[in-house]
């Protein structure tokens, strides 16, 4: 994460703010929570913030971190799910899943999957199977969404999964992962 902003913060004389280099060293949690919070703060500062205070337990970080989970950019999706399984806050299985399950989000629904997966929550089987399901309607574009549900559901291996798994084996970008994910249902114990 940190390399990936070097590069985008970098200005045309190939420099990078000493802030920057400050806020990437500081173990001050006050100071990355001021950062977090302080009006007009740029972006990088922000997601800089969140990851530090997130991966080291700081529940102060958690509404950020959501917020970076359903932005466009997938890289900072990817570190916001890194964060928040470190994070270990009990809302994070509900925000996963109504960031999944958000129909009007859906091109961005690939890292909440994940993390519903990678949390194995209560709240993640059910939010898998809805947004499977909506997955298999004919001419969906976001096959890479219902993919990991079908991933994510074989990994999980509860039987509750298994006739949306079923529903998915005719189709043809996710039939093959379903095959495999029943499977995985039937050698559970």
């Amino acid at each position: 994460m940190i390399d990936r902003l070097r590069e985008e913060i970098r200005n045309a004389d190939e420099e990078v703010p000493a802030a920057f280099t400050e806020l990437a060293r500081t173990t001050d949690h006050e100071e990355l929570h001021r950062v977090l919070t302080a009006p007009g703060r740029p972006l990088w500062a922000r997601e800089i913030a969140a990851y530090r205070l997130g991966v080291a337990g700081d529940r102060r970080a958690f509404e950020a971190l959501v917020l970076l989970l359903n932005h466009r950019d997938p890289e900072r999706c990817v570190s916001a799910a890194h964060a928040l399984t470190r994070l270990g806050d009990p809302r994070t299985a509900r925000a996963a899943a109504a960031l999944a399950t958000n129909e009007l989000r859906v091109a961005y629904a690939l890292l909440p999957v994940r993390l519903l997966t990678a949390l194995r929550a209560p709240e993640s089987v059910p939010a898998l199977v809805t947004v499977l399901e909506r997955r298999l309607l004919a001419g969906d574009p976001h096959w890479r969404v219902g993919l990991a549900c079908v991933e994510g559901l074989g990994a999980l291996g509860d039987p509750l999964a298994r006739e949306v798994l079923e529903a998915a084996l005719p189709h043809p970008r996710l039939g093959r992962a379903a095959e495999r994910s029943l499977t995985l249902l039937s050698s559970a114990p």
